[in-house]
């Protein structure tokens, strides 16, 4: 393959990227890639036949580029990424590798916001609609936005909390719009696609997020309003793999809750570490029992498996909220003494 750089598609320079940096790092790439990308790779890999130095190393040296101004925008944003590649390599090839950066990797928009201090963020915007914070704080890191929800005045929490969960799609006009308003110097990459934002999974990250009272603040009063979102919230709070974050009297006392059939079912697809949890709190006799009885079970559906789940999903839900045990929460308000 002789080319000029200019020439070469996305996937021919990643191809020669992965060559020029030899088969154990581009065995490395691979375990990061997705199927398909894997396939398309390999297809583009076997068809290089050769592939002279100075592309080679041309190739290696955008690719370094990219990663740098990369690196620059995790510190400080966009703008400064650009202002340290200007000063490097001059302006033209600073906006070059800015928009080849931002047309592939797509910013998320607010990156500056996760690095600003939450106590700023909270003061410009606990004034603002309930609307655009709840846009905002569903770009944030889950534990910033957890913070930021926790001290919001109580009546705009559930607001906002609610506003995050049913948002579905915003325009990139409106969110550029909320960019320049919190960040005038910003230099705004958003796609020209309706990005995907917010939602149950996002108001859940932030819910884990914040301490117990505000936790409970928040749900008691979906609870009133929205009592169908406020279930579907609880339900995704706490998931059967979050077991293994119990202390072992918690453990003790959902084995006790639990019956034998429904635990059974509900570690017929569990991970080592919960199993291993759950038979450390048990009797050496009973742990022998379950071993044996789950080795002769069979095939059982996935359905029933999943059902038993949420089963002691809701057991835990349950005796958390009677006080019986303790589920670690965001905020340091869950010490037991």
């Amino acid at each position: 393959m002789a080319a000029k750089l200019s020439s070469l598609t996305g996937r021919e320079k990643a191809a020669i990227l992965l060559i020029s940096l030899g088969a154990d790092v581009a065995a490395q790439v691979f375990k990061e890639l997705a199927d398909n990308e894997i396939d398309e790779l390999t297809l583009e890999i076997a068809n290089v036949r050769r592939v002279e130095q100075d592309v080679k190393d041309e190739v290696v040296e955008q690719f370094y580029q990219i990663a740098m101004a990369q690196n620059y925008i995790s510190q400080g944003g966009i703008g400064y990424a650009k202002q340290i590649l200007e000063k490097a390599l001059g302006k033209n090839s600073a906006s070059d590798i800015i928009n080849r950066l931002t047309s592939s990797l797509q910013v998320k928009p607010f990156d500056f916001l996760r690095k600003s201090d939450p106590q700023q963020i909270l003061n410009f915007l606990q004034h603002e609609h309930p609307q655009t914070i709840a846009l905002v704080m569903a770009y944030l890191e889950p534990a910033q936005g957890g913070q930021i929800l926790s001290s919001l005045p109580q009546e705009l929490q559930t607001e906002v909390a609610k506003r995050i969960a049913t948002m579905d799609r915003t325009s990139p006009e409106i969110i550029n719009e909320v960019e320049l308003i919190l960040e005038n110097k910003f230099s705004s990459t958003v796609s020209q696609d309706y990005t995907k934002v917010g939602g149950i999974e996002a108001v859940v990250n932030v819910l884990n997020g914040v301490d117990r009272t505000t936790e409970r603040t928040i749900l008691d009063a979906l609870n009133i309003e929205e009592p169908e979102l406020a279930d579907e919230i609880k339900k995704r709070m706490f998931v059967f793999e979050d077991i293994v974050g119990l202390d072992n009297r918690a453990i003790q006392r959902i084995i006790r809750e639990v019956d034998n059939e429904t635990l059974l079912l509900a570690l017929k697809t569990a991970s080592d570490e919960v199993k291993n949890i759950i038979f450390h709190n048990m009797s050496q006799r009973r742990v022998e029992t379950f071993k044996e009885e789950m080795e002769f079970m069979g095939p059982v559906r996935l359905r029933d498996v999943e059902e038993a789940q949420t089963k002691v999903v809701n057991i835990i839900r349950g005796l958390e909220e009677t006080g019986e045990i303790v589920v670690g929460r965001g905020g340091g308000d869950d010490i037991v003494v």
